[in-house]
């Protein structure tokens, strides 16, 4: 694959970030941020101390699940430093997911959601949510221990050093304000169970894609079952997916959907940096495209080559800004900025190809255009 060189890749270790340097790093993500609305003030109530006594296993002692939880795989999953994951989620007996707006579900109160991260086989951490009576989320995370037989509640600010990773770097399970500064950049906090994360019509190319665990949940099965109502008709009648020229292109606009849209949307508090990532299925186009092939960058991150002055340079992915900012790991140039220390080859791969097969279309459509 070729490589992109304007950028460097490794400028040591990302273990001395803080807390305090994510609000810079999203404030330098393709331009300046404005004054934006505060955040919501989290639930009062305290999460179990356990992970047993959050409810998701039936019997702890056998790492059973309850199967009274629905087991289901978006069909663009967060890349997670090349964590395996299982997700579960449960609804309130007699409750449903109100559909009616595509792009921000609402949950009932009581909605619980659990995310498994495990690397080489062993569990690490799972991740909590559940809306309480007063309508907000509780955030929780459980580091596992190393004979994966129990797991604890880690402090408010997070675990490092939770597993080890490749170049000395290594895991580390997020704090309450990191994982509210991705779940609460959009118009909904829960990500990756949505209208195109569960479309029937699934992306056969999305890239780090997992096998749909029983009873394989979708749109379909949920207004079959009851669990979501009000969702438009249409949506089941024509089950949403990215519009895009080439395979190539719908694979790289869904990974950027579920990498990076839960920020860079048109609802949230980046939205006047104009770059929109994140798929609507209320709307025609795609925005993804619109806001990066041929725009400009509206303030040059540290470490950007000066060259890079177009988020996408169709044809050129060595000097778009986009390729390197998810070719780095430099904390004030990388994105996705949280979540991560690891680069993502195998989407630097996947945009660099979109970025060059822009480019080669772009050149056909010329060509054709002179010869009318």
């Amino acid at each position: 694959m070729a490589k992109v060189t304007a950028t460097e890749e490794r400028f040591g270790s990302g273990q001395g970030r803080c807390s305090a340097a994510i609000g810079a790093v999203l404030i330098l993500s393709f331009g300046l941020l404005k004054s934006v609305s505060a955040v919501p003030q989290p639930a009062t109530a305290n999460p179990p101390p356990t992970l047993q006594e959050t409810g998701l296993y039936a019997d702890f002692a056998a790492l059973q699940v309850d199967p009274a939880h629905l087991a289901f795989a978006p069909q663009y999953p967060l890349w997670s430093d090349g964590a395996a994951k299982r997700r579960w989620i449960s609804l309130p007996p007699g409750t449903a997911i109100d559909g009616s707006d595509p792009d921000a579900w609402i949950f009932p109160v009581g909605t619980r959601f659990w995310k498994e991260f495990s690397f080489n086989g062993q569990r690490v951490e799972t991740r909590y949510l559940e809306r309480r009576a007063d309508g907000q989320w509780l955030y929780a995370a459980y580091a596992w221990s190393p004979a994966g037989r129990e797991a604890q509640l880690v402090p408010v600010r997070g675990k490092r050093g939770a597993y080890p990773l490749a170049g000395g770097r290594s895991h580390m399970i997020p704090g309450v304000t990191d994982c509210k500064a991705c779940h609460q950049g959009g118009p909904s906090e829960i990500l990756g169970f949505s209208t195109l994360q569960l479309s029937p019509e699934r992306d056969p190319g999305a890239l780090h894609a997992e096998l749909q665990p029983a009873p394989g949940l979708d749109l379909r099965y949920l207004v079959d079952t009851g669990l979501l109502v009000g969702l438009p008709q249409a949506l089941l009648d024509a089950p949403p997916r990215i519009a895009a020229a080439t395979a190539t292109e719908r694979s790289a606009l869904g990974y950027m959907h579920g990498n990076c849209g839960h920020c860079h949307n048109e609802r949230g508090s980046l939205q006047n940096i104009g770059l929109v990532l994140r798929h609507s299925v209320k709307t025609a186009g795609e925005p993804a495209i619109a806001s990066t092939v041929g725009q400009f960058v509206k303030k040059p991150a540290p470490g950007q080559s000066p060259n890079a002055v177009l988020r996408v340079e169709p044809g050129h992915p060595e000097r778009s800004g986009l390729m390197q900012r998810v070719s780095s790991r430099y904390p004030a140039l990388q994105m996705p900025p949280l979540g991560t220390e690891l680069i993502d080859d195998e989407a630097v791969s996947l945009l660099y190809r979109w970025i060059a097969e822009k480019g080669a279309s772009s050149q056909q459509a010329h060509v054709n255009k002179e010869g009318e």
